[in-house]
């Protein structure tokens, strides 16, 4: 099937895929920190969303909608500066808001509702941070193409497919992070401190792709 759609050399597509999914970058520890803060459930939902915002390049990139955005400059410009002003804006808000303990919240009455709406935007932050970033459009337009023959005529289909393939092998592996940093971090998460440092730290993180990504240039 996939040689029909003009893919070749899967093995060597899989095999770079998932050398590039275990290598750590800021994804893995905007998952390492939301499961240190909010256990498996906050963990999986932004391996969630960090995996909805890169389906939504591999879609754009499949379409030509990618290709035509990079080769617009205002376009490019208009989408990382609002990436630039969202990672921002969500970094200094995470770093002057007050963090506290998960059994503290609970002992108020207000955990469950909270820890929905945490959940929640811990997802969208995820998402976002991926949707909005000019670098994976342009990763996803670089490395893609090279794994589908110039005459293929099945093009849409086989960014798609190789866009799923990358994604899904991504998901499993920092679903693994997820749990992982959740099962080890039980005691962090009862720490006032220990959960404002994160969300520092955390905030510090957004902060940084923000000026990265505002400093990006159109190629």
């Amino acid at each position: 099937m996939v040689s029909a759609l003009g893919i070749h050399e899967l093995w060597l597509f899989i095999l770079s895929g998932l050398l590039l999914n275990i290598t750590p970058g800021p994804d893995t520890a905007y998952i390492i920190g939301r499961s240190i803060q909010f256990g498996w459930r906050g963990g999986a939902a932004a391996v969630t969303g960090i995996c909805t915002g890169c389906l939504v390049h591999v879609f754009g990139a499949s379409i030509g909608l990618s290709a035509l955005l990079m080769a617009s400059s205002a376009a490019f410009t208009v989408l990382k500066w609002a990436g630039a002003a969202y990672l921002l804006f969500t970094g200094v808000q995470m770093l002057l808001s007050r963090s506290r303990p998960l059994a503290e919240a609970a002992a108020t009455g207000n955990g469950s509702a909270g820890n929905e709406t945490s959940l929640a935007r811990v997802f969208w932050q995820g998402a976002l941070t991926n949707v909005l970033n000019p670098k994976v459009a342009l990763f996803f337009l670089a490395f893609l193409p090279q794994f589908v023959a110039a005459e293929s005529s099945h093009k849409t289909v086989a960014f798609l497919v190789l866009g799923l393939i990358f994604i899904t092998t991504g998901m499993l592996w920092c679903f693994g992070i997820a749990a992982f940093a959740a099962r080890a971090a039980g005691r962090i998460r009862q720490s006032t401190t220990a959960i404002a440092w994160v969300n520092r730290a955390l905030g510090g993180l957004f902060v940084y792709l923000g000026i990265r990504v505002a400093m990006l240039e159109a190629r």
